[in-house]
């Protein structure tokens, strides 16, 4: 008798994920890569800005075809034929939903822009079933395949305060390492890359890295929602602890606000 695929079944998220990589915050997007548009909402939009736009392109990485960025989509070629020899089940039934869409980040109020927009992003399917966000199981082919991501240096969503599975995206270093290598273009022939910019918590931000901050805050006596997501009470818990420790009340994480909070 046939065997049922268990690359669809779900499982509790696992332990240790995405260790050593932290997703890309939009200063490190828009201080790199520029924005990809004007304006935006929740419906996928085209990219307007002409240098990203030179530097986005279709290929087949594999099992499918995608429109990205440039190395990004160099770099899924690489991780998918990692996958193929070491997951080659989970390689067969996987699928894209999406790569390229300049749009803001789903289900949440803070005007973010999610990095789909720069086509640094991807949603994946097994066997043609897309991960139900936000319900804290996640697909056991996925959990496979989601170190050979992190090796790569790509951030598992599955490590967001929402649950997102199906997500997975190009890590904040490995931005920075293509802007180095000169990989995210530049503003004239023959110029070097310019210097890289400061690592920022910001409105719209998600992630682990903002959990920590906002458990920092109420272990100072502030009382934020501790869901990950860098809202607006959040940053008003933080322009509330610059005031008061004799710094620019700018609501933005940078280095002296996270020495101030032993981040």
């Amino acid at each position: 008798m046939p065997t049922t695929s268990t690359l669809t079944k779900l499982v509790a998220v696992p332990a240790g994920i995405n260790v050593d990589v932290i997703n890309a915050k939009q200063a490190t997007m828009l201080g790199l890569l520029g924005n990809p548009r004007g304006n935006y909402d929740d419906v996928c939009r085209e990219v307007t800005n002409p240098s990203l736009r030179a530097n986005i392109e279709i290929a087949n990485v594999g099992p499918f075809r995608v429109q990205g960025l440039r190395p990004a989509v160099a770099s899924l070629r690489d991780i998918l034929a990692e996958i193929a020899v070491r997951q080659p089940d989970v390689h067969t039934g996987l699928g894209s939903a999406g790569m390229l869409c300049a749009r803001l980040v789903r289900n949440t109020t803070t005007g973010a822009i999610s990095n789909h927009s720069w086509g640094s992003a991807i949603d994946l399917t097994l066997d043609g079933i897309l991960d139900t966000r936000g319900d804290n199981l996640v697909q056991e082919g996925l959990t496979r395949i989601a170190p050979i991501f992190n090796r790569h240096g790509w951030f598992w969503g599955a490590g967001f305060g929402t649950e997102d599975a199906m997500h997975f995206e190009v890590g904040d270093g490995l931005i920075r390492t293509w802007h180095t290598e000169g990989k995210l273009g530049s503003p004239a022939v023959g110029a070097a890359p310019g210097p890289l910019p400061e690592v920022l918590l910001m409105l719209g931000d998600r992630g682990p890295d903002v959990l920590a901050l906002q458990q920092r805050l109420n272990a100072r006596g502030a009382d934020v929602e501790e869901d990950g997501i860098f809202g607006t009470g959040t940053r008003a818990a933080v322009i509330a602890f610059q005031g008061a420790s004799g710094l620019r009340p700018d609501g933005v994480v940078g280095q002296r606000t996270r020495a101030a909070l032993g981040l």
